[in-house]
């Protein structure tokens, strides 16, 4: 069973898995395909730019005394507001920022460098942790991390957000590896992945009721 604490004083939000659990992630301290003993999404201020992201993600899973392989979300949004849904097992966690929204494809004539790093368009970030009771096949997986994507552009769209997501956004899929015969379909007309869906868009959509788009110049940090 996924566990998850929220850390006030640390400024965290911790999920820990038992052995046998595998995910993808498209985050950049412990992503791809992984087999994680736990999962952090840490608030780091709006001032964060440090780029040694594996050195200090690793200073701060210590602090929360984290040992094994893990997977650290990042996020100037506080993560103490956290959303959450449920959808016939199917679980979601949300901190969702959004003072920096982009589009995938600009519609005006925007350019960045090249290399541009993981300051760029700091804060806000959308993380996204889905925790999925029965097992994904590979494909099932990379279909999830693209169902969770959709319903979260979705609900920005639906909220008036001028963009599809943050350059920063990051999403983590968990399911147990072993059980019954994988699942090898997660797509949004899928049995799980409309369950999915609806977790996700629910958890976004409430973080944009709570914060609304433009209440950063209010002074609310996110």
């Amino acid at each position: 069973m996924v566990t998850f604490t929220a850390d006030k004083e640390a400024r965290a939000l911790v999920w820990t898995l038992p052995e046998g659990w595998v995910g993808l992630s498209s985050a950049s301290v412990g992503g791809g395909l992984i087999r994680p003993r736990w999962v952090v999404n840490l608030d780091v201020g709006d001032d964060f730019t440090r780029t040694d992201l594996d050195a200090y993600a690793s200073a701060r899973a210590a602090g929360l005394r984290l040992s094994g392989p893990g997977t650290t979300l990042l996020t100037a949004a506080d993560v103490t507001q956290v959303e959450r849904s449920e959808d016939a097992g199917t679980r979601v966690w949300a901190t969702v920022g959004v003072t920096k929204p982009t589009w995938a494809v600009p519609p005006h004539d925007v350019s960045l460098p090249e290399d541009a790093g993981p300051g760029v368009d700091r804060p806000g970030t959308i993380n996204i942790v889905v925790v999925v009771p029965v097992p994904l096949s590979g494909s099932a997986l990379v279909q999830a991390v693209g169902t969770v994507t959709e319903a979260k552009a979705q609900a920005l769209v639906e909220a008036g957000v001028p963009g599809t997501g943050t350059a920063s956004d990051a999403v983590v899929v968990l399911c147990p590896e072993q059980g019954a015969e994988p699942e090898i379909f997660a797509g949004v007309r899928s049995r799980w992945g409309r369950r999915i869906a609806t977790a996700t868009h629910a958890c976004v959509a409430a973080g944009l009721a709570a914060r609304p788009w433009g209440s950063d110049a209010a002074g609310v940090r996110w």
